[in-house]
Protein backbone atom coordinates (compact mmCIF):
# COMPACT_ATOMS: atom_id res chain seq x y z
CA UNK A 1 0.00 0.00 0.00
CA UNK A 2 2.78 2.35 0.77
CA UNK A 3 4.48 2.56 -2.68
CA UNK A 4 0.68 3.04 -4.01
CA UNK A 5 0.32 5.70 -1.95
CA UNK A 6 3.69 7.38 -2.72
CA UNK A 7 2.76 7.11 -6.82
CA UNK A 8 -0.41 8.72 -6.13
CA UNK A 9 1.32 11.36 -4.22
CA UNK A 10 3.87 11.72 -6.15
CA UNK A 11 1.62 12.76 -9.91
CA UNK A 12 -0.12 15.04 -7.53
CA UNK A 13 3.08 16.82 -7.24
CA UNK A 14 4.05 16.32 -10.42
CA UNK A 15 0.34 18.23 -11.41
CA UNK A 16 0.43 20.74 -9.01
CA UNK A 17 3.90 21.79 -10.72
CA UNK A 18 2.47 21.09 -14.34
CA UNK A 19 -0.13 23.82 -13.21
CA UNK A 20 2.53 26.56 -11.59
CA UNK A 21 4.95 26.26 -14.79
CA UNK A 22 1.47 26.78 -16.76
CA UNK A 23 0.88 29.85 -15.17
CA UNK A 24 4.46 31.29 -14.72
CA UNK A 25 3.77 31.17 -18.23
CA UNK A 26 6.56 28.79 -18.77
CA UNK A 27 6.67 27.24 -22.40
CA UNK A 28 5.80 23.21 -21.48
CA UNK A 29 8.30 21.22 -23.58
CA UNK A 30 7.98 17.26 -21.56
CA UNK A 31 6.57 15.80 -19.38
CA UNK A 32 7.54 12.65 -17.63
CA UNK A 33 10.61 12.64 -20.90
CA UNK A 34 11.59 9.36 -20.11
CA UNK A 35 14.84 7.60 -21.62
CA UNK A 36 16.19 3.88 -20.88
CA UNK A 37 18.71 5.99 -18.61
CA UNK A 38 15.77 7.60 -16.46
CA UNK A 39 13.00 10.33 -16.20
CA UNK A 40 13.00 14.08 -15.81
CA UNK A 41 9.81 15.31 -14.40
CA UNK A 42 9.06 18.29 -16.79
CA UNK A 43 11.21 20.15 -19.13
CA UNK A 44 9.61 23.46 -19.17
CA UNK A 45 11.41 26.60 -21.15
CA UNK A 46 11.63 30.56 -20.49
CA UNK A 47 13.30 33.74 -21.78
CA UNK A 48 15.10 31.18 -23.98
CA UNK A 49 16.64 28.87 -21.27
CA UNK A 50 15.87 25.34 -21.18
CA UNK A 51 14.81 23.89 -17.63
CA UNK A 52 14.96 20.50 -16.44
CA UNK A 53 12.85 20.24 -13.67
CA UNK A 54 12.67 17.15 -10.56
CA UNK A 55 9.95 17.72 -8.57
CA UNK A 56 9.57 15.70 -5.02
CA UNK A 57 6.31 15.64 -3.12
CA UNK A 58 5.89 14.68 0.58
CA UNK A 59 2.83 15.63 3.05
CA UNK A 60 5.21 15.53 5.93
CA UNK A 61 9.00 16.09 7.08
CA UNK A 62 8.50 12.82 9.01
CA UNK A 63 11.74 11.53 6.39
CA UNK A 64 12.95 15.01 5.63
CA UNK A 65 12.44 17.79 3.30
CA UNK A 66 11.22 16.86 -0.63
CA UNK A 67 14.33 18.48 -1.95
CA UNK A 68 16.65 16.29 0.33
CA UNK A 69 15.54 13.34 -2.19
CA UNK A 70 17.47 14.77 -4.85
CA UNK A 71 20.60 12.95 -3.59
CA UNK A 72 23.76 13.44 -5.71
CA UNK A 73 23.01 10.14 -7.67
CA UNK A 74 19.54 11.32 -8.89
CA UNK A 75 21.10 14.64 -10.17
CA UNK A 76 23.69 12.49 -12.06
CA UNK A 77 20.69 10.44 -13.70
CA UNK A 78 18.98 13.72 -14.67
CA UNK A 79 21.77 15.42 -16.11
CA UNK A 80 22.76 11.64 -18.39
CA UNK A 81 18.92 12.01 -19.39
CA UNK A 82 19.04 15.83 -19.97
CA UNK A 83 22.12 15.45 -22.16
CA UNK A 84 20.53 12.35 -24.17
CA UNK A 85 17.36 15.02 -24.57
CA UNK A 86 19.91 17.96 -25.95
CA UNK A 87 21.80 15.38 -28.34
CA UNK A 88 18.54 14.20 -29.74
CA UNK A 89 16.90 17.85 -30.13
CA UNK A 90 20.23 19.33 -31.72
CA UNK A 91 20.23 21.31 -28.24
CA UNK A 92 23.79 20.72 -27.53
CA UNK A 93 24.50 24.46 -27.25
CA UNK A 94 21.10 25.66 -25.37
CA UNK A 95 21.32 27.37 -22.11
CA UNK A 96 20.07 25.12 -19.29
CA UNK A 97 19.49 25.12 -15.73
CA UNK A 98 18.17 22.04 -13.40
CA UNK A 99 15.60 23.08 -11.05
CA UNK A 100 13.45 21.67 -8.35
CA UNK A 101 10.21 21.78 -7.42
CA UNK A 102 9.27 20.92 -3.92
CA UNK A 103 5.61 20.02 -2.84
CA UNK A 104 5.22 19.71 0.73
CA UNK A 105 1.77 19.26 1.77
CA UNK A 106 0.28 20.82 -1.18
CA UNK A 107 2.66 23.94 -1.20
CA UNK A 108 4.69 24.28 -3.87
CA UNK A 109 8.30 25.92 -4.04
CA UNK A 110 10.61 26.57 -7.00
CA UNK A 111 13.98 26.48 -6.15
CA UNK A 112 16.07 27.28 -9.37
CA UNK A 113 19.49 26.42 -10.26
CA UNK A 114 19.05 24.20 -7.61
CA UNK A 115 21.93 21.25 -8.82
Amino acid sequence: MGKERNKVTGNLGEKLAFQYFKLQKYEILETNYTTKLGEIDLIVKQSGILIFVEVKTRSTTEFGLPREAVTSYKQHKIRLVATEYLKKNGLLNAICRFDVVEVLDGKIEHITNAF
